[in-house]
C-alpha cells in the first residue's frame, strides 16, 4: 500500500494527446455531456478498457470456466444499464465511451427533469438539489442503476421546482396567443377600408351639386 494522501490515479492519458482529430472529439464529448475537465473523460476510457479486458480474458478461457464467470460480468453491466439481459461478450466489446457517460447522474437528471443544458443539471447535482430515494447525492459522475432511475427527484426544499415550472408555462401561452391575433388583424381591416369610403364620396356629392342649380336658373328665366 502507498500513502493514503497520494492515492493512485484512476485514469490514463491517451498515447497521442496532441493529435488534432482526437482533441476535437474530446471537446465535442465535453460539450455534449457537460464534463468539467478531460480527466473525467479519461476516467471513462479507463473504465471501458477494464471492462473490455475482462471480456477478452473470458473469451480465452474454456467453456466450463466461461459459463461460470460470464454471467457475473453480464449481470453487473445490466444493473448499470449498459447491456440488455440477453447480450453476449461481443456486445460488451462493442461498447463505447458515450454509453458509459450516458449513465452518469448528470445526464440522467438532464433527460428526466428537462434541464436545458447539462451544465444546469451538473449545478443542481453539486448544490444538493437531487435525491435518489432518501439520499441526497451531489456527485455528478455517480453511475445510476436501472432500479434507481424511477427514484430520482428534486428535494422538497429546492428552489428549482418553481424555475422549471416557469419555463414550461410561457411556452404554451405564446403558441395559443399567436393564432387569434392573426385572424383579427387581417380580415376586418380590408372590409372596412375599401367599400364604404367609395360609396360615400362619389354618389351623394354629384346629386347635390348638379340638380338644384339647373332648376333655379330655368324658373327665373320663365318669370322674366
Amino acid at each position: 500500500m502507498g500513502d493514503p494522501k497520494y492515492p493512485r490515479r484512476m485514469w490514463k492519458k491517451p498515447k497521442r494527446p496532441l493529435n488534432y482529430d482526437l482533441k476535437m472529439e474530446e471537446l465535442k464529448t465535453l460539450g455534449t455531456f457537460g464534463l468539467k475537465t478531460k480527466r473525467e473523460l479519461w476516467k471513462a476510457h479507463t473504465q471501458l478498457s477494464k471492462v473490455r479486458h475482462q471480456a477478452r480474458s473470458l473469451l480465452a478461457l474454456g467453456k466450463e470456466i466461461r459459463e461460470k464467470k460470464e454471467p457475473i460480468l453480464i449481470n453487473s453491466l445490466t444493473r448499470i444499464g449498459l447491456i440488455s439481459e440477453n447480450s453476449t461478450l461481443d456486445d460488451v466489446l462493442n461498447l463505447q465511451v458515450t454509453d458509459l457517460l450516458s449513465r452518469r447522474l448528470q445526464t440522467v437528471v438532464q433527460k428526466k427533469l428537462s434541464f436545458k443544458t447539462p451544465y444546469q443539471a451538473r449545478q443542481a447535482v453539486v448544490h444538493g438539489h437531487i435525491m435518489i430515494g432518501d439520499r441526497i447525492i451531489n456527485i455528478p459522475s455517480y453511475t445510476v442503476k436501472v432500479n434507481e432511475e424511477k427514484e430520482i427527484r428534486l428535494t422538497s426544499d429546492s428552489s428549482l421546482k418553481d424555475l422549471l415550472a416557469q419555463k414550461e408555462e410561457p411556452e404554451v401561452d405564446v403558441k395559443t396567443s399567436e393564432q387569434p391575433e392573426v385572424e383579427s388583424t387581417t380580415e376586418p381591416k380590408v372590409e372596412s377600408t375599401t367599400e364604404p369610403k367609395v360609396e360615400s364620396t362619389t354618389e351623394p356629392k354629384v346629386e347635390s351639386t348638379t340638380e338644384p342649380k339647373v332648376e333655379k336658373t330655368s324658373t327665373e328665366l320663365s318669370q322674366d
